[in-house]
């Protein structure tokens, strides 16, 4: 299968994940690898959505403001809904949480990006599988985020599936 963005085709390799706003696949040019995502207009019974793409965009300039370590957006392309992003190798800190695997750091790191979003009044998705550590430094892979409220911040939300914690080991179970 093929997809383009703005006119430029990429191959699909496989499908990386499925989000509350989008599907996200591996693609190639041929040379380089990317993230393509596609949008999508699935019901989502916890959240409320505006205009996805345009939410995607203005929330990657929030973040780059910011500061967050994230991949480039390379391209997007608002009619078909469609984002390039550069691709970040590696596991997810939800895949490393599953192998007991996830090193000391990513707690210190997603801590140190807490210190810059905050004081910004913004929260992004602390939810594992949005992160994903290459070569030392952890990544936000996602680009979404909100206007910061106490409840989903890392410390009262998203820590709580950053090990095997109940409601982690309750996701997985149901998720599997």
């Amino acid at each position: 299968m093929n997809l383009s963005v703005n006119g430029k085709e990429y191959e699909i390799l496989k499908l990386l994940g499925k989000g509350k706003g989008g599907y996200s696949y591996l693609a190639t040019d041929g040379g380089a690898r990317y993230v393509l995502k596609q949008i999508h207009h699935e019901p989502c019974d916890y959240y409320q959505f505006g205009n996805k793409i345009e939410a995607e965009l203005n929330d990657y300039k929030r973040l780059e403001k910011i500061g967050i370590s994230m991949p480039k957006m390379l391209d997007a392309d608002t009619e078909q809904e469609r984002i390039l992003k550069e691709y970040i190798a590696g596991d997810t800190v939800y895949d490393m949480v599953l192998r007991d695997t996830l090193p000391e750091d990513c707690l210190q790191q997603v801590k140190a990006m807490c210190e810059l979003l905050y004081p910004a009044h913004t929260n992004i998705d602390y939810f594992p599988t949005n992160f994903i550590m290459q070569d030392g430094i952890l990544y936000y892979v996602d680009y979404e985020c909100n206007n910061y409220m106490d409840e989903w911040n890392f410390e009262n939300w998203g820590v709580k599936y950053w090990s095997k914690t109940e409601e982690f080991l309750k996701y997985v179970e149901e998720h599997s």
